[in-house]
C-alpha cells in the first residue's frame, strides 16, 4: 500500500513539472520566437517573470485558497482575494516595463531604422495576460476539486466497506448466542431419544458454525454454500417446531451457482420462526427458493401474531432486518428488488427478495 501511495504521488508530482514545462515553452518561449525577431534580454527576464507569477498564484491557490477560503464555503472572499492577486501581478509587470524602458526596446528591436517616439500604453496585452492569470487560477480550482472529489469518494467507499463489514459482524453475533445455546439443548434432548437424529442435528449445527467462521470472512459465497446454510438452519429449527406449525420449503435440487453476499438471507428466514410461530395457535411458514436467469428470488410467508401469542424467541427486535436491507443498498444498490407487505387479508408477513447476480 506504501509503494502504491509513493507511486502515485510521484507520478502527481511528474504530471505537474511535464505539464507546466509544456506550457512554459510553447506559450512563453516558441511563441515569442516564432515571430523571428531577436528580443531583449529584458524581454526574457519578463516572460521568467511572468512564468514565475502564474506558478506562484497556481500553488497559492492551490495549497491554500482553496482548502481553506473556496472549500469553506467562502466563496466571495476566494474571488476578491484572486482578482486583488491577478490585479497585483499585472501592476508588477506594467512597473518592470515602464523600469526597464520595454517599450522602447521592443521598438528597436521590430524597427530598428524607425526613431522611436513614446506612445500611450497599449492595455489590450495586459487584459490579456490578465485573463491567462485567470485561466490558470481556473485550472488550479479544477484539479483541486477533482482531487477532493476522489478523495471524498474514495472516502466515502472505504466507509461503507468498514459499515458493510460492521453489519456483517452484527448479524454473525446475532445469530450465535440464542440460537446456539438453544439447539444445543435441543440436541441434547435427542440424545436420549434419538441418537442418530442427534448426531446428524451436530452435524448440521458444526457446518453452520463453519459458514458463520469462515465463509462470512469473504465478500462473496457460492449460492449453493449460502443455501445449504440456509437449509440446515431450517432443518435444526423443526426439532423447535411443534405440531401447530405447518412449515412449507421449496427450494430446487438444482439450479446455477453463482456468488452472492454472504448471510442475505437467514434474517428473513430467521424471522418467520421468530415472529411467525405461536405457542397457542396454529401457526403457517413458507419459504421459497428459485434461481432464474441469474436472479436469486427468496420468499417468505409467515402468521401474523401479538405479542403475547408469540414464542421467546418472537419477542427480539427487527433490526436484523433493518442491517440486511441497509446491505443490500450497498451490495447490490439497484440490482435488488424488496417487497414487503403485512397488511393483507391472509394476515400473513409477506416478503419477496429479488436479487441480479450478474
Amino acid at each position: 500500500m506504501k509503494i502504491q501511495t509513493d507511486y502515485k504521488q510521484n507520478l502527481s508530482i511528474l504530471t505537474h513539472v511535464l505539464g507546466w514545462a509544456l506550457f512554459g515553452l510553447v506559450i512563453f518561449i516558441l511563441s515569442p520566437l516564432s515571430a523571428g525577431v531577436e528580443r531583449p534580454i529584458a524581454f526574457w527576464i519578463k516572460q521568467s517573470l511572468n512564468f514565475s507569477l502564474l506558478i506562484l498564484i497556481f500553488y497559492t491557490n492551490y495549497f491554500y485558497l482553496i482548502p481553506k477560503v473556496l472549500f469553506k464555503n467562502k466563496i466571495p472572499l476566494f474571488l476578491f482575494v484572486n482578482l486583488i492577486a491577478g490585479m497585483g501581478c499585472i501592476l508588477l509587470l506594467i512597473a518592470f516595463d515602464d523600469w526597464t524602458n520595454m517599450q522602447e526596446l521592443m521598438h528597436k528591436a521590430y524597427r530598428p531604422d524607425i526613431p522611436y517616439k513614446p506612445k500611450p500604453r497599449n492595455y489590450y496585452w495586459d487584459i490579456s495576460q490578465l485573463l491567462v492569470f485567470f485561466m490558470v487560477i481556473g485550472i488550479s480550482t479544477s484539479v483541486a476539486a477533482v482531487q477532493k472529489w476522489q478523495i471524498d469518494e474514495a472516502l466515502r467507499l472505504e466507509q461503507n466497506r468498514q459499515q458493510i463489514d460492521s453489519e456483517l459482524n452484527y448479524l454473525k453475533a446475532q445469530i450465535n448466542p440464542h440460537f446456539f445455546f438453544n439447539t444445543l439443548n435441543n440436541i441434547y434432548s435427542l440424545t436420549n431419544i434419538d441418537i442418530e437424529k442427534s448426531k446428524s442435528a451436530l452435524l448440521k449445527l458444526s457446518r453452520m458454525m463453519r459458514y458463520v467462521l469462515y465463509e462470512t470472512e469473504k465478500s462473496n459465497t457460492l449460492l449453493s454454500k449460502e443455501i445449504d446454510f440456509v437449509m440446515d438452519f431450517v432443518e435444526l429449527m423443526k426439532i423447535r417446531l411443534s405440531s401447530k406449525v405447518n412449515l412449507t420449503i421449496s427450494i430446487p435440487e438444482k439450479y446455477q451457482d453463482a456468488p452472492v453476499a454472504p448471510m442475505l438471507l437467514l434474517p428473513y428466514i430467521e424471522n418467520c420462526f421468530k415472529h411467525g410461530i405461536s405457542s397457542q395457535q396454529v401457526s403457517n411458514i413458507y419459504i421459497g427458493i428459485e434461481i432464474s436467469n441469474h436472479t436469486l428470488i427468496l420468499e417468505t410467508k409467515n402468521s401474523i401474531f401479538h405479542s403475547k401469542d408469540r414464542t421467546p424467541e418472537g419477542k427480539d427486535s427487527g433490526i436484523g432486518l433493518q442491517n440486511t436491507k441497509r446491505r443490500l443498498d450497498l451490495l447490490y444498490d439497484k440490482k435488488y428488488v424488496l417487497q414487503i407487505d403485512s397488511e393483507n387479508e391472509e394476515k400473513t408477513y409477506h416478503v419477496l427478495l429479488k436479487i441480479d447476480l450478474q
